[in-house]
């Protein structure tokens, strides 16, 4: 079994103990990151099962899993993965869905404060001697929108409830219904992008949803709204973006994912003054860790018994 994310039990130990016990050899991931695939060209040879990370599992490297039978993501995305390979070599991939939606909910409202109040911004100027006079804005009162109202939109708007605040969320695969019980109303798109305050990005990357946010989009945002990224980086163009903040249209911008990770050193985006930039860590906590970890074990092991997984990926061409 090859085993990749840095972080599976590393808060509940008996994790490892549990895998070391129903398998032969366990193989941990030596170099602190995700893998690239000469890397995992190198591994995966003799190995049964995967429990992968946010490594680069193209054509080449399942060409090299000689006795794959198993993908367990530790994670929902499966952007890294050549399906058509594993379709072709008849390998399960299973996720995790749901595992981090508390702890990316709970990282988005954080962006929310920090961009309200200037939160980095004042904390630096401190720690350089200085001691400013911010303003901030309050959250009561402000429209929040939400598009994507999936596992974390909803606990986003779960967390909001007592803040005063109007949630608006955009999702054409959820009913009214659904809003009203968290006193979110479901809008067109147009609706939410013109009346928010804060716009919430929730949704996957595919094909309809790639630079979603782009210099139409971010022109009809209102005058000094603010942007978040959570989900995923291809959603926005960061040059439309990067021109919107330039312009003072938006007040600020804070994100988790990018188009390229990590984005370049000298990216001017990345330096900006009305962004706040965290390292794709909306997944890092305690409890997502943990999550990611039973489901993933369970979901591979269960495959390599002969069982049904719980959280199989639908891929495309692959024979049931």
């Amino acid at each position: 079994m090859l085993v990749t994310p840095t972080t599976f039990g590393l808060y509940d130990k008996r994790l490892r103990r549990e895998l070391e016990d129903a398998v032969g050899t366990v193989i941990y991931n030596p170099h602190g990151r995700p893998l690239v695939s000469e890397e995992l060209q190198k591994m995966l040879p003799g190995c049964h099962g995967f429990i992968a990370g946010l490594d680069r599992i193209d054509g080449s490297a399942l060409e090299s899993a000689d006795q794959l039978k198993v993908i367990a993501r530790y994670g929902v995305g499966v952007d890294n993965i050549d399906l058509k390979m594993v379709a072709k070599k008849k390998i399960t991939v299973t996720n995790t869905p749901h595992a981090n939606s508390v702890s990316v909910a709970e990282l988005t409202i954080a962006l929310m404060l920090s961009l309200a109040r200037s939160i980095p911004q004042a904390a630096a100027s401190v720690q350089n001697g200085e001691w400013p006079r911010l303003q901030g804005r309050l959250l009561e009162h402000k429209v929040i929108g939400l598009i994507g109202f999936g596992a974390v939109g909803k606990r986003v708007a779960e967390r909001l409830q007592s803040w005063h605040v109007s949630v608006l969320a955009h999702d054409p695969f959820v009913d009214e219904s659904v809003g009203h019980c968290l006193n979110v109303r479901l809008v067109e798109l147009d609706e939410l992008i013109r009346r928010s305050d804060f716009v919430s990005l929730h949704i996957p990357a595919l094909p309809e949803t790639r630079s979603l946010v782009n210099a139409d989009f971010l022109c009809r945002m209102k005058p000094g709204a603010y942007l978040i990224n959570t989900a995923r980086g291809e959603i926005v163009d960061e040059s439309a973006l990067l021109a919107a903040l330039d312009s003072g249209h938006l007040s600020g911008a804070a994100l988790d994912t990018y188009e390229k990770e990590p984005p370049a050193i000298g990216s001017r985006l990345r330096q900006h003054g009305r962004l706040i930039a965290t390292p794709h860590c909306g997944s890092h906590t305690d409890g997502a860790a943990d999550s990611m970890g039973w489901y993933s074990l369970r979901d591979c092991i269960a495959v390599l018994r002969g069982e049904s997984p719980a959280h199989p990926v639908l891929v495309p061409g692959a024979v049931a």
